[in-house]
């Protein structure tokens, strides 16, 4: 399995994923997520993703390929105007890798070879995007609404997200948020693991602002996931005991 988060704030991005995947509890493997392209001071794209291996790398496969052969360059993510055309054509690869795959595969392959993706990423002139790509080829824009995607295994780590996001909120504070939900998602499902890729996007920086591999014995990490669980303890106890004589 997987879990990505991508984060938009004021100040630009922020995006996490985690690097297993599986196909069964004997067979793991590590390997990366998140994919990322850049032309100095012009754009930044990043994308994640989730979903059937071998789809996935495809897609980044045939990305890459846009970025070299001069024929594939005008859809290219390096070429492209903007983040909504870059999200048109990665839908239209995603989709047509999935349908293609699952054509040459017959009925074994109907429903086997799914993918989803977050794209995140700016263009000179214009604003920092996040997007959610569909297996369908569609997507969504995060707004004011929905200032976050999720990937994968959402659920374990989105309340902590809810609870704890602020578009006003500093980097470090939103990584510190991330690292709190990926450790909940950790705790409660295997299938997610370490190390983990993080990235912050400063706006109009056109680079990374910071990178960072998360691994197995990062000190950080471990703090954050012991003084939660700790905190989480002494809230349990502070609240209100139940009793089980009924009220006067």
């Amino acid at each position: 399995m997987t879990y990505c988060v991508g984060m938009v704030l004021e100040k630009g991005l922020v995006l996490m994923s985690d690097t297993r995947t599986n196909s069964g509890v004997d067979n793991i493997s590590v390997f990366r997520k998140m994919n990322t392209w850049t032309v100095p001071g012009e754009r930044i794209i990043s994308i994640m993703t989730a979903g059937n291996l071998a789809t996935t790398q495809s897609v980044i496969s045939q990305l890459e390929e846009r970025t070299k052969a001069p024929e594939d360059r005008q859809n290219g993510l390096l070429e492209l105007p903007t983040m909504f055309q870059v999200a048109v054509e990665i839908g239209k690869l995603l989709r047509d890798t999935i349908e293609k795959t699952q054509q040459a595969n017959g009925a074994r392959g109907k429903g086997r070879f799914t993918a989803s993706i977050i794209l995140a990423g700016q263009i000179e002139g214009m604003e920092p995007r996040l997007f959610m790509i569909y297996p369908e080829g569609n997507f969504i824009e995060a707004s004011f609404d929905t200032p976050f995607f999720q990937i994968g295994e959402t659920k374990y780590g989105r309340p902590i997200i809810l609870r704890g996001y602020d578009r006003t909120m500093s980097f470090e504070d939103a990584t510190k948020l991330l690292m709190v939900s990926f450790d909940s998602t950790l705790k409660a499902n295997l299938s997610v693991g370490m190390p983990l890729d993080l990235m912050v996007i400063e706006r109009d920086s056109f680079a990374p602002t910071h990178e960072q591999r998360v691994e197995h014995d990062d000190p950080y990490f471990d703090a954050i996931s012991a003084r939660w669980g700790d905190a989480l303890r002494s809230a349990f106890h502070s609240l209100p005991d139940y009793s089980f004589e009924k009220s006067t």
